[in-house]
């Protein structure tokens, strides 16, 4: 059985970086489209980034476009979210999805989830 697992988030200052991590287990990741989501309290889900299985196709939100990178490493069975000058608004749980489509509106009809990492930016 697929399961997702993130890692990396934290408390950063403004204008800093952190890299999430979502490794994969129970099934290989070079098959699995992968979608990063974040929920901010009190706020919808929100898609930010996703990358197909091929690593060919990546879209981003415009909230996040210039300075997230998603990117993955089928031998390591990972995938990561590498966010650059973060702003307090970036505050929120992210996670990360498979078992979808990665696609230019970034929709969330994937079915499996990770259970998320609290990313806060804050001085």
């Amino acid at each position: 059985q697929l399961q997702l697992k993130e890692s990396g988030g934290g408390l950063v200052q403004p204008g800093g970086s952190l890299r999430l991590s979502c490794v994969v287990s129970g099934s290989t990741l070079e098959n699995s489209d992968i979608g990063w989501f974040r929920q901010a309290p009190g706020l919808k889900r929100e898609g930010i980034s996703c990358i197909s299985s091929s690593g060919n196709y990546i879209h981003y939100a415009d909230s996040v476009k210039g300075r997230f990178t998603v990117s993955r490493d089928n031998a390591k069975n990972t995938a990561y979210l590498q966010m650059n000058s973060l702003k307090p608004e970036d505050t929120a749980v992210y996670y990360c999805a498979a078992g979808g489509h990665c696609t230019w509106y970034l929709n969330n009809d994937y079915s499996t989830w990770g259970q998320g990492t609290q990313v806060t930016v804050s001085s």
